[in-house]
């Protein structure tokens, strides 16, 4: 079997393990041959504390290729995807394990468009990294690249986005909170808002550490929850909450606690569907809210494989939406994943519309639904326990089914528009449970099922099953 880097989401892993200061430098020498040795690329990190040292490692193997380096610096992923075309860069490398624990790290690459790079491309670069030719790969001692400074382009980011969703006249008195994670965006969307016209923006966990002293990076149900109860307390209407660097957005409200994803997806599809017809594309764990929303307003939905919602984009042409849970692209500002204009746009459709943001998730429908995760001890042990679980799902739970999807695992759709899915993390090692139904008592029965089969398998396999994270979301005052 050949050699992987590349997951779900670039390359990612513990800090001295999988992702090393020798690795940033090969991965960055990589991309410079791969495209070509001229031009220039932009580099960026977030907070972490080993960030910086693979930044400027990362920055050198893009120099000894023969590129320019541009060194962004300390700035969130969407502002280096921005980064790229916006210096007519041929390339962009960020450091970033995004919402994983403080230990890890990752890499990601994207092409001269912002967008992150494909399967195909990051086998390319694999076989760079693994059986590239050191000789040729290096440009000679007069074509090594330069190295400049590029910190403002965090600036032109902030203005570009402020420019494309302030809007004149504020219909309400807008009141937010922010909670950055003591990552990357925290000196970035507080004031994008602010600017955008947001009344009070007050800011949490909005000093730069690499530790992450305020909260776990993942901005996951359990994770926010708490925040939510005290945001009322500060009289907000909403809080925002980002990950490590910012590509994912969580959104809670007073009253409501945490939003579904789901119904974020839904509100931004209908968002764009009142301006125009189109297709929204979706991940393979998205569920009913957005199917009814999509439907009913005349679109067409799309399906991807988490994570790879930039792949369906290229061969969707002119799709209004790509959406996964926590993440979003819009086509019109970038072909990026950006949790920062999340935040701005559910902003600005508050601001224009006049309504506070409970007002318009309430707008969207509702289905009972859950996402669970089993912690195994490794990567190996999660590849390993997987195909007896999709084996046993196809066997016992196809009854009644109206459509089987096998696009990442497996998800198994009912004539009640009830649905399971199960699959592996492609970040961490965790197999993943995802369920919804439109009763409760539906939904119950499909998440015990689930949970029997993989804790089953686990068992045969001789595999321990470290921890479960589990969220189900059953509508408990939400109308």
């Amino acid at each position: 079997m050949a050699k992987r880097l590349f997951g779900t989401a670039g390359i990612r892993g513990p800090y001295l393990e999988k992702v090393t200061p020798e690795l940033a430098y090969e991965v960055g020498l990589a991309t410079a041959y791969y495209v070509g040795g001229e031009g220039s690329a932009t580099i960026g990190h977030d907070t972490r504390t080993t960030s910086p040292l693979l930044a400027q490692l990362a920055a050198g193997g893009l120099m000894a290729g023969g590129l320019d380096a541009i060194y962004v610096g300390l700035a969130p992923t969407p502002v280096l995807a921005f980064s790229v075309p916006h210096t007519s860069s041929r390339t962009g490398i960020m450091i970033t394990a995004s919402h994983n624990p403080p230990p890890d790290n990752g890499i990601k690459i994207f092409d001269s468009n912002g967008m992150e790079y494909t399967v195909r491309m990051e086998r390319e670069i694999e076989y760079l990294v693994f059986n590239g030719d050191r000789r040729r790969m290096h440009a000679s001692w007069d074509k090594v690249g330069r190295l400049t400074m590029g910190q403002e382009i965090v600036e032109d980011y902030k203005r570009k986005l402020v420019e494309r969703l302030w809007t004149r006249e504020a219909k309400i008195d807008l009141r937010v909170a922010v909670d950055c994670a003591n990552g990357a965006a925290s000196s970035v969307t507080p004031e994008i808002l602010r600017k955008i016209g947001a009344r009070r923006v007050i800011s949490v966990n909005c000093h730069h550490d690499g530790t992450f002293p305020g909260r776990h990076p993942e901005p996951r149900p359990d994770v926010i929850e708490p925040y939510a109860r005290y945001a009322g307390e500060l009289g907000v209407h909403v809080l925002f909450a980002h990950d490590g660097d910012a590509d994912r957005l969580a959104v809670a409200i007073p009253g409501l606690g945490f939003v579904k994803q789901d119904i974020l997806i839904a509100l931004f599809a209908w968002w764009k569907l009142r301006e125009r017809k189109g297709t929204i594309i979706v991940s393979i764990d998205v569920g009913n809210e957005v199917e009814e929303i999509v439907e009913s307003m005349g679109g067409r939905i799309v399906r991807a494989k988490l994570g790879k919602l930039h792949e369906r984009l290229k061969e969707t042409p002119g799709a209004l939406l790509a959406a996964e849970p926590w993440k979003l692209i819009d086509p019109e500002w970038g072909p990026w994943v950006d949790g920062i204009y999340q935040a701005a746009l559910l902003t600005r459709i508050s601001l224009e519309t006049g309504e506070d943001p409970a007002k318009l998730v309430r707008r969207m429908p509702f289905y009972p639904s859950a996402r669970i995760s089993f912690k195994l001890e490794s990567e190996e042990a999660k590849e390993r326990v997987y195909p007896g679980i999709e084996e046993e799902a196809k066997s016992t739970l196809t009854k009644n089914a109206v459509r089987i999807l096998t696009l990442d695992g497996i998800r198994i759709d009912y004539d009640d528009r009830s649905w399971i899915l199960l699959r592996t993390s492609g970040t961490e090692p965790k197999i993943r449970l995802y369920a919804q139904a439109p009763t409760r008592d539906k939904l119950l029965e499909l998440v015990e099922a689930g949970k029997s089969i993989v804790l089953r398998n686990a068992q045969k396999a001789g595999i321990n099953v470290v921890g479960v994270e589990e969220h189900i979301d059953l509508g408990d005052g939400y109308h």
